[in-house]
């Protein structure tokens, strides 16, 4: 239904025309038939006149419904449509002015500095105690859209505007809900879709969501990588015209890991 409304709106200015043609003809043939009831001598000729004026009337009467229905689709419906928010199921967190970065363990003591883990951990005050070293985990550079595997594929097809993904980053890995940052946007757009490929989908494309607003470097949904199995995955973002052809996409590799652990202290030899 949004799609046709949004098909009748393109297609409204062909549709007046033909409707002004129809309403012209229909009131010659309402003219004509009115001269031939006026000149009719039988009371049968007079009521075949009488029928196609009827006729050319209810015409004229059903063209000038139509117009005005296709004037209300352009001018309200399809506006009224456009800035409907987007549907999920799914709560959008408000987007942050913030960088994204993977947390990383800091220092045991607070006010202390980070300890060499590889050296141990010397607890004051408790010489008598157990010398605790956290197990460090090892952690890749963290970047302004969160951790990146470096030898990941390259993205495919995010060079166009219409449709851009700035989070999560080609290569990030995703162990945690985040926003969706980037751009969908087109000429007579009608909605925009996330798909996944992958261990969680048998490694075949499966619709995640769908949205029916445009979005320009805004948050476009949210990634909730607790539903999924830990692995590499293409994450696609698909933007659709009024006659339900995609006209940009952008795909990222991503790694959805789980959470990442803390630091654990053990027994120092």
């Amino acid at each position: 239904m949004i799609n046709l409304a949004f098909f009748i709106e393109q297609i409204a200015p062909g549709l007046y025309i033909l409707c002004g043609v129809g309403i012209v003809i229909a009131l010659r043939a309402v003219i004509l038939a009115r001269r031939q009831l006026q000149s009719a001598q039988f009371e049968l000729e007079k009521e075949l006149a009488r029928f196609r004026v009827d006729n050319a009337v209810t015409a004229v009467v059903l063209l000038i419904q139509l117009a005005l229905a296709v004037v209300a689709i352009s001018l309200v419906v399809a506006p009224t449509l456009r800035a409907q928010p987007p549907q999920t199921g799914a709560p959008i967190a408000v987007a942050v002015e913030t960088p994204f970065t993977t947390a990383i363990p800091g220092s045991i003591l607070a006010g202390t500095p980070p300890p060499d883990f590889a050296q141990g951990v010397e607890i004051p005050g408790l010489e008598d105690e157990l010398n605790l070293a956290p197990f460090a985990t090892p952690t890749l550079t963290p970047t302004p859209v969160g951790t990146i595997v470096p030898d990941a594929p390259p993205a495919i097809g995010c060079d166009s505007p219409e449709a851009q993904m700035r989070i999560p980053a080609n290569g990030m890995i995703v162990f945690e809900a985040i926003n969706i940052v980037g751009s969908a946007n087109t000429a007579n757009f009608a909605f925009y879709r996330f798909e996944l490929n992958g261990p969680q989908t048998n490694n075949v494309w499966a619709k995640l969501s769908e949205y029916t607003v445009p979005v320009v470097d805004g948050v476009l949904g949210q990634l909730i990588p607790s539903q999924l199995t830990p692995g590499e995955y293409k994450f696609r973002l698909n933007v659709f015209d009024i006659t339900n052809t995609p006209r940009a996409s952008c795909t990222h590799t991503i790694f959805i890991s789980a959470p990442i652990p803390t630091a654990t202290p053990i027994r120092s030899p």
